[in-house]
C-alpha cells in the first residue's frame, strides 16, 4: 500500500493528516520497524518535535482505520479495499 493511498483513507475516515503523521508513515513503509519505540527512534532522527505518545497514537489509528496489523510488527501490507 503506498503512502498516498494510507492518507487517502485517513482522509476519508475524517483524520487530518499533519507533517508528523505523513512522518510517521513515510518511516513505516521505509524502514524495518518492529515496534512504537523502532518508529519513534527513526522518527526522531528527522523531526525531534514528535514524541512518543504521537507514535503510538497513530499506530492507533493506522489500526483503527485497518492499514496496519499490529501481529506483522507494524508493517504495512495490503488492506483489502472496503465499499
Amino acid at each position: 500500500m503506498s503512502q498516498e493511498m494510507i492518507i487517502n483513507r485517513l482522509k476519508e475516515r475524517g483524520f487530518r493528516i499533519t507533517k508528523q503523521r505523513r512522518l510517521i508513515i513515510s518511516t513505516i513503509l521505509e524502514n524495518d520497524c518492529s515496534c512504537c519505540k523502532e518508529i519513534y527512534y527513526q522518527v526522531r532522527e528527522k523531526d525531534q518535535a514528535v514524541g512518543i505518545a504521537t507514535v503510538y497514537r497513530m499506530i492507533k489509528t493506522l489500526e483503527e482505520a485497518g492499514v496496519i496489523d499490529r501481529r506483522n510488527m507494524y508493517r504495512i501490507g495490503d488492506v483489502k479495499e472496503e465499499d
